[in-house]
């Protein structure tokens, strides 16, 4: 309505012009080179209009002469670039159904038509992944690491091929430059982390935690725990070399996390060797009261070298006071009860939990009823219900289970990855023979992408590996070998730790928009051997187990 009446508007101001220059007559009269041009004002101003009109025409046309080669050249890249940014849709749609080959075609279509686009260097990576071809694959991420718009793409890439072909140098290296480009990068900095820790570089990887830390990467309470299992790691590396340096790395841990085991048993004992009994005992009986464990039990019963066994008892007994309910606290007191040669204290301990009791307990019982009055019917008897009882809890991650607590995963190199808890019965066991230490690095798992999680595509967890029971030969064979094997599993409950199972690590492609059934990542060798890495000091030499 408004451009009508200004329309109309116009209209009639132009109107208004002409009829006021038609009511006022003139003329006009033009003299050049002996030509005389006379006309009235009103025709002069027509013709000036009309030439006015014809040099605008005229302009126009040679204008559009002129640049018609530009405008055409510019009309068919912006076709190109139509369909290349159509040919990268369908393509990443073709990744995300699973269809290798319509996202071949389209891949094609994209470095044909948009070469030099992003999102066409990253469909042809997810090709080439899609269909195992790890070289192309390599190749696209590293022409991604070398823009400055899809650097950390391409890194991110590059380090999951490194993963993928057991290069952890490599992997380490991209990581590494990743972190150092964009510092806020969550698994660039826990990639890191990771790699450090494997290393036994704990200075390195406390760098990298506080760097984390500062750019709010990780939320205080993590950051903490993670902080004391690094700085127990750390005491347990500088134990003979500085024991003072590592009394106080413990101290932080314990103070960092109370309910952190090791850092407390570790902390106890090294302050019972420095003579500290009174602050030994505190920080393990604290301890004990928050989260009850034999590592701790041990440390206490041990706070004074050359006690009777009597006076372990009497140590003990102040022990268990700080959760008398718990079934750790009856093992223990029925542990330093048995060596002391006090029977019905340790079966007094015992009794509440005889009506379902796990393997610990049942041992123990053999070992009591054998010792106690020499029944070794009975002794059989409850070794052979340990062979059916309840499995006790131990040191398991990632599917491992350990005779001794380590800071990070022998499997994935997590850190804290350890949980005291009962292994599934299920899962078949994957042990380590006691007293033994693997050799190499663990190998560190590509974290899933927003987009996995977001299909609902995240990696399958770990399965826990059970821990199996220790063989003890049921035939009369005199009471020192029943005695011996009941003995050895009641005061080592974590009897079994892991082996490795060696099958590399499956990884998905770099940015998969739909998981779908069968992974759209390349199938890994499964005989391919793993990289070993630096040595770990303090827990000197885990391997590189994958699942």
């Amino acid at each position: 309505m408004i451009r009508v009446a200004v329309f109309l508007l116009l209209v009639a101001l132009l109107a208004s012009g002409v009829a006021w220059v038609a009511d006022r007559p003139g003329d006009v009269a033009i003299t050049w080179h002996g030509w005389r041009i006379e006309t009235s004002i009103m025709v002069a101003f027509v013709a000036l209009a009309t030439l006015v009109a014809l040099a605008i025409v005229t302009w126009t046309v040679f204008r559009g002469v002129v640049r018609s080669p530009g405008r055409l050249a510019e009309r068919l890249r912006r076709h190109r670039e139509t369909k290349g940014y159509l040919a990268i849709t369908r393509g990443l749609i073709a990744i995300g159904a699973g269809d290798a080959a319509a996202a071949r075609k389209y891949a094609e279509v994209a470095r044909r038509l948009a070469f030099n686009e992003p999102l066409a260097l990253l469909l042809g990576a997810q090709t080439a992944q899609m269909s195992s071809d790890r070289d192309a694959a390599e190749v696209a991420f590293r022409a991604m690491a070398g823009r400055d718009d899809t650097k950390l793409l391409g890194l991110r890439g590059l380090f999951v091929e490194a993963q993928r072909r057991g290069d952890s140098i490599k992997a380490r290296m991209y990581a590494e430059e990743a972190a150092n480009t964009a510092i806020s990068l969550g698994w660039a900095g826990q990639a890191v982390l990771q790699f450090r820790c494997v290393a036994g570089d704990w200075n390195g990887a406390l760098s990298r935690l506080e760097s984390s830390y500062r750019h709010k990467l990780l939320d205080k309470a993590t950051y903490r725990r993670q902080r004391a299992v690094l700085l127990t790691a750390q005491a347990a590396s500088a134990e003979r070399r500085d024991r003072d340096a590592a009394t106080a790395l413990a101290l932080e841990a314990v103070k960092l996390a109370p309910t952190l085991v090791p850092a407390a048993a570790l902390a106890g004992r090294l302050l019972a060797e420095a003579a500290e009994l009174r602050r030994a005992s505190r920080i393990v009986e604290k301890a004990w009261g928050i989260n009850p464990h034999p590592d701790l039990a041990d440390t206490y019963l041990n706070l004074r070298s050359g006690d009777s066994a009597l006076d372990r008892l009497a140590r003990i007994r102040t022990l268990v006071e700080k959760s008398p309910e718990h079934i750790e606290s009856a093992l223990a007191l029925a542990r330093a009860a048995i060596d002391a040669r006090e029977f019905t204290v340790a079966r007094d301990a015992l009794t509440p939990f005889l009506a379902e009791p796990t393997r610990r307990i049942a041992m123990m019982m053999a070992e009591i009823e054998e010792t106690e009055r020499g029944d070794v019917g009975r002794a059989r008897e409850w070794m052979a219900r340990a062979l059916r009882a309840t499995r006790d809890p131990a040191w398991t991650a990632d599917g491992f289970v350990s005779e001794h607590w380590m800071p990070i995963s022998p499997v994935t190199g997590r850190l804290d990855a350890f949980e005291w808890k009962v292994p599934l019965a299920e899962i078949e066991a994957k042990t380590m023979p006691a007293g033994r230490e693997a050799d190499g690095a663990a190998t560190i798992e590509a974290e899933p992408t927003i987009m996995e999680k977001t299909a609902g595509s995240a990696a399958e967890e770990p399965k826990t590996a059970a821990m199996p029971l220790p063989i003890i030969p049921l035939e009369p064979q005199g009471r020192s070998a029943v005695q011996a094997g009941a003995r050895a599993a009641a005061s080592s409950p974590r009897s079994s730790s892991p082996t490795a199972d060696s099958r590399p690590v499956k990884t998905d492609a770099i940015i998969p928009l739909v998981h779908v059934p069968d992974d759209p990542g390349p199938e890994p060798d499964p005989e391919s051997d793993t990289v070993p890495g630096e040595p770990n000091e303090g827990w000197r030499g885990l391997r590189p187990f994958t699942k």
